[in-house]
């Protein structure tokens, strides 16, 4: 390096010494609405059309966001927008099974293919459709965050179903790590 080399190079500034942990972040940038909407059947649109490309959903889909007040969010080190949701921004589409009883585990695959495994930390709940008053699978995914069980994925989960409890308190449910998740009653038609 030339002595004019040594006078005119930058010195470090303290933000550039600090490691990226230590920086401060830029604050978000709230965007408002970002036109895109998550359809019940788990299709994401933006400003009406489809989103194609199955690789950008997957991976809108890991910096969704819900908040307390139940809205949904993109949200990026830097940037933050709403996105609509119909019903779940998931659904389960496929069921894998392995090991029997109260022992037994129920993975499930959601639309993004992403497999998630019922138990304690993400439990399975059924909710009752106020019109129709036909069952509402979901599974919890992650944070806030479900997916709406597909009905074909809810046959299989059906079928699988065993009564526990006892007299009036029976109800039809499944087993998944160690905990048990009801599905109805087993009077009532599911």
């Amino acid at each position: 390096m030339t002595r004019q080399d040594k006078r005119t190079r930058k010195m470090p500034t303290p933000q550039a010494s600090r490691s990226p942990a230590e920086r401060p972040r830029p604050a978000r940038n709230d965007c408002g609405d970002f036109g895109i909407r998550i359809a019940r059947d788990g299709t994401w649109y933006y400003e009406g059309s489809p989103i194609a490309r199955k690789a950008l959903v997957r991976l809108f889909s890991t910096v969704l966001k819900r908040d307390a007040q139940g809205d949904y969010w993109l949200e990026t080190p830097v940037e933050k927008g709403r996105v609509e949701v119909e019903d779940a921004p998931f659904t389960a589409v496929e069921l894998a099974v392995s090991g029997e009883g109260r022992h037994q585990t129920l993975r499930f695959r959601t639309n993004v293919d992403e497999w998630v495994q019922a138990g304690p930390d993400h439990p399975l709940r059924v909710a009752e459709d106020p019109d129709t008053r036909q069952p509402r699978p979901y599974l919890l995914v992650r944070d806030g965050l479900e997916a709406l069980i597909l009905r074909p994925v809810f046959y299989e989960l059906v079928a699988l179903g065993v009564e526990e409890g006892q007299g009036l308190e029976t109800a039809l449910g499944v087993w998944s790590k160690d905990a048990f998740f009801p599905l109805g009653s087993p009077l009532e038609p599911v």
